[in-house]
C-alpha cells in the first residue's frame, strides 16, 4: 500500500511539472504585459527597466524554473495588474471560489445520488420519467445559458434573488463567509445552482445506470430469495456496489466544479478566482494566471489520488489483488 502511494505521489509530481510547463509556455503568445503597464508615454528605457524588474529579459528555463522554486514556496511573484503579491490576492478571493465550490458539489452529490437511486428503484413510474426528461436539460444546455436564465426568472421577473455579487459576508479573520448572513445566503443560491446542475445531472444518470446494472446480478436476487427487506437490498447491497465507479466521475466532477466557476464567476459578478483568472488574461497577468492553473492541477491530482485511495476502502477485491501481487 505504502509503494503505491509513493508512486502515485510522484506520478502526480510528474503531471504539475508537466502541466506548468505547458502553462508557463503558452502564455508567452498571450501578450506582452508590460504594453498593460506602461502608458504611450513610455520610453524604450522604460521599457528595458521594466522588462528588468520583472525578470522577462531572462532566457525562458531560468523564467520558468524561478516560478517553480517560488510556487513550491507558496510565492507565485507580484501581479503586474496590481502590484501586490499573488498569494495574498488569490488568498483574498479564494473563500468565495470554495465556498460556491463546496455548496455546488453538495448539491450535486447529494441530490445526483439521492435521485438516481430513486429513478433506479422506481425506474416505471411516471415521476422518475418526469425526472430523467428534465434531467437532460442539465445536460445540454451550457452553464452560461442556465446561469442567464435562472437570472431572468429569479431576479428580473420574480425578483426573489440578487442576479450578481456575494452579498454582505463576514470576516473571521482567517475566512470569509456569506453563509452566515441571508444576503450570503441568497446571493449563493442562484450560482450555486447553475454550477452544480451539470454535475447533478451527470451523477444522477450514473448512479442510475450503474444501480440498474447491480440490481441485475444474481446475488441481489439470491438477497431478496432469502426474505432480505427491499431497503436493505436497496441500500445495504445495491448501492455499495454501484458506488466503485460513482467514485471516479463524481472525484473528477468535483474538480470541474473549481475548474468550470470561471463561467459562473463572470456570469454572476462573483468575486472569486475564476473572475481573478478572467480579469488576468485580459491585462496579461502572468504570475496570476500561472498561479490558478497550477493551484488548478493540484487540486485536480490531489482529488484524483484520494479517488484512487478510496478505491481501496469501497472494493475489497481491489485489496485482495493488491495483497497477491506480493
Amino acid at each position: 500500500m505504502l509503494a503505491y502511494i509513493i508512486r502515485r505521489v510522484a506520478q502526480s509530481i510528474l503531471v504539475l511539472l508537466v502541466v506548468g510547463l505547458v502553462a508557463f509556455s503558452m502564455f508567452r503568445f498571450v501578450g506582452d504585459p508590460i504594453d498593460n503597464m506602461l502608458g504611450q508615454e513610455r520610453t524604450q528605457a522604460d521599457i528595458d527597466r521594466l522588462r528588468t524588474e520583472l525578470g522577462l529579459d531572462q532566457p525562458f528555463p531560468v523564467q520558468y524554473f524561478k516560478f517553480l522554486g517560488g510556487a513550491a514556496q507558496g510565492n507565485f511573484g507580484v501581479s503586474y495588474r496590481q502590484g501586490r503579491p499573488v498569494s495574498t490576492i488569490i488568498a483574498e478571493r479564494a473563500p468565495a471560489t470554495l465556498e460556491l465550490a463546496a455548496v455546488s458539489g453538495f448539491l450535486a452529490i447529494s441530490i445526483g445520488i439521492a435521485l438516481g437511486v430513486f429513478t433506479a428503484i422506481r425506474r416505471d413510474g411516471w415521476v422518475s420519467n418526469v425526472i430523467m426528461t428534465v434531467s437532460l436539460l442539465g445536460v445540454s444546455l451550457p452553464t452560461f445559458l442556465i446561469g442567464i436564465l435562472l437570472i431572468y426568472l429569479f431576479s428580473v421577473e420574480l425578483d426573489l434573488l440578487p442576479s450578481f455579487g456575494r452579498g454582505e459576508v463576514v470576516d473571521l479573520g482567517w475566512w470569509t463567509t456569506g453563509l452566515l448572513t441571508s444576503s450570503g445566503l441568497k446571493a449563493l443560491i442562484l450560482p450555486s445552482i447553475t454550477l452544480g446542475l451539470y454535475q447533478m445531472t451527470l451523477i444522477m444518470r450514473l448512479v442510475r445506470s450503474e444501480m440498474l446494472e447491480v440490481l441485475r446480478q444474481d446475488y441481489i436476487r439470491f438477497a431478496r430469495a432469502r426474505g432480505l427487506k427491499e431497503r436493505t437490498v436497496n441500500f445495504r447491497h445495491a448501492l455499495k456496489n454501484t458506488l466503485v465507479p460513482v467514485i471516479t466521475v463524481t472525484g473528477l466532477q468535483l474538480g470541474a466544479i473549481i475548474a468550470f466557476a470561471i463561467i459562473t464567476e463572470t456570469v454572476f459578478q462573483w468575486p472569486g478566482v475564476g473572475l481573478l483568472f478572467i480579469n488576468a488574461i485580459q491585462f496579461v497577468d502572468i504570475p496570476v494566471m500561472a498561479a490558478y492553473l497550477m493551484l488548478i492541477s493540484v487540486m485536480f491530482v490531489g482529488i484524483n489520488l484520494i479517488v484512487d485511495l478510496l478505491y481501496f476502502w469501497v472494493d475489497p477485491r481491489l485489496r485482495a489483488d493488491r495483497g497477491g501481487a506480493h
